[in-house]
């Protein structure tokens, strides 16, 4: 800050200007802010301490020094310490002209200039989201069933242990139990946003996968985004086969796939196979290659080396128990 009030001294003597910031006494920032409220200055110089809860309807121009430092909700919340009026305000964000942006201070900057919106939090939200990332909600800093199962399956549990609590409240029957399979594969599984740029529309992709049911519905999903985005790349296809191997998972009774370079293990749902019979002689069809172990866990060995073959592997698996899940009903 000194050096700045230098410059404005040197460059601009004819400029009045107050300073403000968290060192001084509660009393006397309130008295600068109230001197610049009543326009007794032309430039309030400050520190963050002015991003929320300001509110001066004369202050029609804001600067922003070195914004590349700063969160996208911190800019977003300075931004709007202007143009609080029917004044047209302005808001400069400024960094070094000598020194290349982070890619994540790119992206801030870039986001914030797309939301010129009223009501544009919740988006600024999702942006901010997909920049950072989710944080350490489920991290290894954390403990308990969230830590173990992650969130939304969390949310999810919760949800079917209300439901059924309140159903045994009432008399009624237990809502029916269900679960989400999970299949591990180190392959690039997702959308990329190189192929769907939009964040709200790869976010509403996701939530239609997540309720897709059946193979056909997965053909017809995959035809409409070579339809609106072109040739699907990689890490999608490799989503689509997820969808389907999950699809076949929740059939065939089987809570997870562990896949790997030699085979996988396969995870049935509380260890009880929907047709031990048919698994039995399935076992026995494929030889040496399939083992069922006293635990109830099926151990495939077989040779997948890349993330083709595995997610390959892991599907026509997930077939297969799932026709043997199917003879049993």
């Amino acid at each position: 800050m000194p050096e700045i009030e230098d410059y404005l001294r040197e460059q601009v003597p004819e400029v009045k200007f107050v300073t403000a910031h968290g060192q001084m006494g509660a009393g006397e920032i309130e008295e600068r802010m109230s001197a610049f409220y009543d326009k007794r200055y032309d430039v309030l110089l400050s520190t963050t301490i002015v991003e929320s809860g300001l509110d001066i309807p004369s202050a029609n121009t804001l600067i922003i020094h070195r914004a590349d430092r700063f969160g996208l909700a911190q800019l977003y919340q300075l931004r709007g310490r202007v143009g609080r009026s029917k004044t047209r305000a302005y808001a400069y964000l400024t960094s070094p002209e000598d020194r290349l942006l982070g890619e994540a201070a790119e992206k801030r900057l870039k986001v914030l200039s797309d939301l010129d919106s009223l009501g544009a939090g919740f988006q600024l939200a999702s942006h901010d989201l997909d920049i950072r990332g989710a944080g350490n909600l489920v991290g290894d800093e954390q403990s308990g069933h969230i830590r173990e199962v992650g969130f939304e399956l969390y949310q999810s549990m919760l949800e079917d242990a209300i439901l059924a609590l309140r159903a045994e409240a009432h008399g009624l029957a237990k809502p029916r139990e269900s679960y989400s399979p999970q299949i591990t594969i180190d392959a690039p599984i997702m959308i990329p946003d190189d192929y769907v740029p939009d964040l709200a529309v790869r976010m509403a992709l996701y939530r239609r996968l997540n309720d897709l049911e059946e193979a056909g519905d997965i053909e017809g999903f995959a035809a409409e985004m070579t339809d609106r985005f072109g040739t699907i790349p990689s890490p999608a296809q490799n989503l689509l086969r997820l969808i389907e191997i999950k699809q076949n998972a929740l059939v065939a009774g089987v809570s997870k796939i562990e896949a790997g370079p030699r085979g996988a293990l396969v995870s049935f749902h509380q260890d009880s196979p929907p047709n031990v019979p048919g698994l039995l002689a399935y076992v026995e069809k494929i030889g040496a290659t399939a083992k069922l172990r006293p635990d109830s866990k099926l151990v495939i060995t077989r040779n997948w080396p890349d993330p083709a073959s595995k997610l390959n592997g892991c599907l026509q698996l997930s077939k297969g128990l799932a026709a043997l899940a199917r003879k049993a009903v």
